[in-house]
């Protein structure tokens, strides 16, 4: 046993007993942030035999446990995660146990594939400048939830958390840091109605395998074996993890600080993860690689990208060039096409229907004038028509297209004014009070890509 593990002068049924004085201690529901990793798990197996040891009458209110699904998990641990929350509320129920599992996605219209093929926002950058996907696909589908229950349960929540000092120095600051006196729960950070409970707080990575392995055999009380947890986390570090010599020679031999990420993560580098699986010998995962690998190289390329910002700004770099922008509209339509080439490889989902259908909306108002761009693209495919194909009608029709496309380079305006136009009028047409269409208008007629040139002028004359 390690020198710093929390149990060379605890117990486990010490810590189980922690948890049971403060699931008692008040009414306030408890919510539990699962993701499936070690920590997390450790957190809901603990609570779990908490509630198994209390008799009926004293499991007084319901514990919530939320995995958040990014939309974008690697497969493999989606459908582990799947899995788990199934077992899991499938045993609550035997169990007679207040549980409720559930998994949370992002919105639709709001999802990783909604925003980069239908908005067009580049993709995270390595430095973590634009890391805009974090609170949309994770923290704030998991926020929302909470806040849900707290409305619904007309009272404050505690929120458990898989977090430990041991994870991390900055981490181990924060946690430090938001401790009060010899308070068990901090205020959250973001959620006024909530507080947060770290009941693993002080378990080394040691101590957390110790609990997932040792106690009943690796068997959890769900009906699970965290046996597969250390294949995951084995197979993620490509195999080469010893986890049956975790005590050999004193020594931990761990390979459970891998992450999972989500598997088109651009963020990093090298996926460590989803590297490790495919070397592991999951060659299944390797169209995914290979796309992940494709829309990193595309990010910085200049045919790939706008150079004015989605709200018609533009800026110059450090060494003078324009910067860019969104992805193009042809950019995005050739992520599409090589995404659903990629998920008819897998035979596995990576783009919802619902996410097409956010896609194609937002194409509608921005892009399309035909409106069947997207649906004829995902036929040419697929070979399948999407359930909402016949009912999609052109704005204007392909030959009109043309002319203003010829009238517009005729007389030197930028396509995409008249394309903007167009539809601006379509969606402000219903509208009583015409202020609204024209203030949209001049929006529009005023933004400063189109006026760049003669301020840039005005500029240079005014140094």
């Amino acid at each position: 046993m390690a020198t710093n593990s929390y149990f060379k002068e605890n117990t486990l049924e010490e810590l189980i007993d922690e948890i049971r004085f403060v699931y008692q201690s008040d009414d306030r529901p408890w919510v539990i942030g699962y993701s499936g990793g070690k920590d997390s798990t450790t957190v809901v197996e603990l609570v779990y035999k908490m509630l198994l040891s209390l008799p009926d009458w004293q499991r007084t209110k319901t514990v919530y446990i939320v995995s958040s699904d990014t939309l974008i998990e690697n497969p493999l641990i989606k459908i582990y995660l799947s899995k788990m929350n199934e077992m899991l509320g499938e045993a609550a129920k035997r169990d007679g146990l207040p549980i409720k599992s559930t998994m949370v996605t992002p919105p639709p219209d709001n999802s990783f594939w909604a925003n980069v093929i239908g908005r067009g926002l580049p993709t995270p950058r390595m430095n973590g400048t634009f890391r805009w996907c974090t609170d949309r696909l994770k923290i704030n589908p998991s926020a929302n939830y909470i806040k849900t229950i707290i409305k619904e349960e007309g009272q404050e929540v505690v929120v458990l958390l898989g977090v430990r000092k041991a994870e991390s120095i900055a981490r181990k600051r924060r946690i430090e840091g938001r401790e009060i006196a010899n308070r068990l729960m901090n205020r959250h950070e973001t959620i006024q109605e909530a507080f947060v409970y770290n009941p693993i707080v002080e378990l080394t990575t040691e101590d957390v395998w110790d609990v997932l392995l040792r106690l009943d055999g690796g068997k959890t009380p769900w009906g699970s074996n965290n046996n597969e947890l250390v294949a995951l986390y084995a197979d993620a570090d490509s195999g080469e993890c010893p986890f049956a010599g975790i005590h050999a020679g004193g020594q931990t031999q761990s390979c459970g600080n891998s992450r999972f990420g989500c598997w088109v993560c651009t963020v990093v580098k090298d996926d460590k993860s989803l590297n490790g699986f495919i070397k592991s010998g999951h060659r299944e995962l390797i169209p995914l690689a290979d796309f992940r690998t494709w829309l990193m190289s595309i990010r910085g390329e200049d045919e790939y990208r706008e150079k004015k910002r989605r709200n018609g700004t533009v800026y110059e770099t450090k060494t003078g060039e324009m910067g860019y922008g969104p992805f193009t509209w042809e950019a995005r339509q050739l992520i599409l096409k090589k995404l659903i080439e990629t998920q008819k490889k897998m035979n596995y989902e990576l783009i919802t229907m619902d996410e097409l259908k956010a896609i194609d909306e937002i194409w509608d108002e921005e892009l399309d004038l035909s409106r069947r761009t997207l649906v004829e693209l995902y036929e040419k495919l697929t070979g399948e028509r999407l359930s909402w194909h016949q009912y999609k009608e052109p704005l204007i029709d392909a030959e009109t297209i043309e002319d203003l496309e010829m009238l517009a380079a005729v007389n030197d305006v930028p396509f995409d004014l008249v394309r903007n136009v167009i539809l601006s009028i379509n969606h402000n047409k219903n509208y009583s009070n015409k202020r609204i269409m024209k203030e949209a208008l001049e929006k529009l007629l005023n933004q400063q890509w189109l006026h760049y040139e003669v301020l840039k002028e005005i500029e240079d004359e005014n140094k």
